[in-house]
């Protein structure tokens, strides 16, 4: 078979459904491909590469939950069509919603994060309540449209509120039990904030993760939290120790060949 990109897998995918279906998959399927990188191979795509994916996306919620469908459907068609080894839906899931986290706080006393992470964080919250009024009046418009057996606009636009005011809860909860960790200079071992390149025992390429917290894990900046299987096995570890890794796929096995601070 000749060598297909991901972009190319996803347009003979979306080529295949109707023109509703196509058009509502379309944005997030395509959004996936350019997150994972258009000109890859699907052969190469993993289930750990799916798990970071949902950690991108986010908290579970209405919109999230409904995006993460069609992105689903995408990797059951690839496994079905021999582009990849094993159907890596499954692997796609999101974390548990703001509320959910926020029940647990009293036993997590603390949230580690770097200085960046801090200071990312004031200024994601601060982008998110500017988007209020935006949403309130976008709100305010669906809403003149006396029609509302079909009015999707109104929905669309509620899903979106919650999920913006999830999300405000869940940092604004999120700083009440910050605790900024300041990465030690020239530390021989892994610690919050460390960047680290891991060679794959099994692929024998590398991969480049910096250690964070669990508020600032974002997997298209290669940004891990200390909290995640991967980022909790690496702490303390120094150059040139290896890791195992438990996935549902199997057993993922690397080498700290590189601590960059």
């Amino acid at each position: 078979m000749a060598y297909i990109t991901l972009a190319q897998a996803a347009s003979q995918y979306l080529s295949t459904l109707s023109g509703t279906a196509q058009k509502q998959a379309g944005g997030e399927v395509t959004r996936f491909v350019r997150w994972y990188g258009s000109d890859r191979s699907p052969a190469d795509l993993r289930g750990h590469d799916i798990s970071l994916y949902g950690d991108f996306l986010g908290a579970a919620t209405v919109e999230t939950s409904r995006r993460i469908e069609p992105v689903k459907a995408f990797l059951t068609y690839l496994k079905k069509v021999d582009l990849t080894n094993a159907n890596l839906a499954p692997h796609l899931r999101l974390r548990k919603a703001a509320t959910e986290m926020t029940a647990t706080a009293p036993q997590a006393q603390s949230i580690e994060l770097t200085p960046e992470g801090y200071e990312a964080l004031k200024a994601d919250l601060a982008s998110l309540i500017a988007q209020r009024p935006v949403i309130a009046e976008e709100l305010r418009r669906a809403m003149m449209d006396k029609d509302f057996r079909e009015n999707a606009p109104l929905d669309a636009i509620k899903d979106k509120q919650a999920h913006l005011e999830a999300r405000i809860k869940e940092i604004e909860t999120g700083f009440k039990h910050a605790v900024i960790v300041h990465n030690q200079k020239g530390t021989a071992k892994v610690q919050l904030g460390s960047t680290v390149v891991l060679r794959d025992l099994a692929s024998g390429g590398t991969v480049r993760y910096t250690i964070v917290g669990l508020h600032e894990a974002n997997a298209q900046e290669k940004k891990i939290s200390s909290m995640s299987p991967v980022g909790r096995a690496l702490l303390e570890k120094a150059e040139g120790q290896e890791i195992e890794v438990a996935v549902p796929a199997g057993t993922l096995r690397f080498r700290v060949e590189q601590i960059e601070g």
